[in-house]
């Protein structure tokens, strides 16, 4: 079997969509997987064994880019796939098959898709209520029995050798425990712990023996800084000197990662470092980290999840009731602990 995955556009849900490709390959072992996804995910899917090629849509997230769409379909049409599984429910989300001849295309309803999506699936947001369960149902027949967890998490590959070469360039020590901290979170600041909380967080474990290595996109460089505690030694920002496979690797040489609710947290726990994440205007029940080595801090507060990108009532209480110190008493149970660990910690 052939098929053609239509990729998501967030870092998140690309990372989640490897549960996916798992459970295919665990049902039908010889099965051919290609995605199509945003050339920013090109270097993030090569770490997904499951996946045989990945192929770029050179289109912006809210571009229609109808000629390209044209043209990608037609080179894909000669891979003779089975089957299309169409992630977005996006109208233009399922051009590519439809023009690319694919006999079977499977998706949820949205968009007026008639004809697009042959195989349309009703979205039961009751009983698939995380995105992870939405990517699984889409890849069972219509007659199976819709998914009730998870059975394999994603993984991502690590690279020694780029490792490696990562140390040597940035000069990164090796003497002390490191701790990465994922301070940014772009759908907005309702979903970002105070940088002066992490700034307070870092002073803490570096004083503790750790170093602390700050990560995310040069957007975020300003951020990295924000949070440096001026000690002169045991933070490194990274934000906007690596790329997002360097991320990866990096990530694994960390004893955990302190992280919002965002892409990186998904990548962190793809790559099987211990995670402590940050819930604030969203909700851990919705897009939970897909790890058992991962801590949720949570508050659920009256008021959340909000799923806002600003605080509706101007206090962010969700953020800011969830201290550096006791940020710093879970690190230091986290490291003292032998064996993985899921737990959501509440008010």
């Amino acid at each position: 079997m052939k098929i053609l995955v239509i990729g998501p556009s967030w870092v998140g849900d690309m990372v989640m969509a490897q549960s996916l490709y798992k459970e295919i390959k665990a049902v039908y072992p010889g099965a051919v997987i290609d995605v199509v996804a945003p050339e920013w995910s090109y270097p993030l899917i090569r770490r997904m064994p499951e996946v045989r090629n990945p192929i770029v849509l050179a289109v912006g997230h809210n571009q229609l880019g109808w000629q390209i769409r044209r043209r990608t379909a037609k080179q894909l049409a000669a891979g003779n796939y089975d089957r299309a599984i169409v992630t977005p429910r996006s109208w233009k989300s399922a051009l590519i098959p439809f023009f690319a001849g694919i006999p079977k295309r499977t998706g949820f309803n949205g968009e007026l898709r008639f004809g697009l999506i042959n195989d349309r699936r009703r979205l039961d947001k009751k009983r698939l209520n995380q995105t992870v369960l939405r990517l699984l149902a889409l890849g069972r027949e219509r007659s199976a029995p819709l998914p009730a967890g998870v059975r394999f998490y994603p993984e991502l590959r690590v690279e020694q050798a780029n490792q490696r070469r990562l140390i040597a360039e940035l000069g990164m020590r090796q003497d002390r425990p490191v701790v990465c901290f994922c301070p940014g979170a772009e759908y907005g600041p309702a979903k970002q712990w105070p940088p002066g909380y992490f700034r307070k967080l870092a002073e803490m474990l570096i004083s503790e023996g750790y170093q602390v290595w700050t990560m995310g996109s040069a957007g975020e460089a300003d951020l990295g800084e924000a949070i440096d505690p001026g000690s002169g030694e045991g933070y490194l920002n990274l934000c906007g000197r690596t790329r997002l496979e360097d991320t990866v690797d990096l990530m694994h040489l960390a004893s955990l990662v302190v992280t919002n609710d965002s892409g990186l947290m998904h990548v962190a726990a793809a790559v099987g470092v211990r995670v402590e994440a940050i819930y604030g205007s969203s909700s851990p029940s919705y897009t939970p980290p897909l790890s058992r080595s991962a801590r949720v801090h949570w508050l659920g507060l009256e008021c959340s999840p909000c799923f806002e990108r600003q605080c509706p009532l101007g206090h962010l209480k969700c953020l800011y009731e969830i201290t550096p110190e006791r940020m710093f008493e879970s690190i230091l149970a986290s490291g003292e602990s032998k064996t993985d660990w899921q737990e959501t910690v509440g008010k």
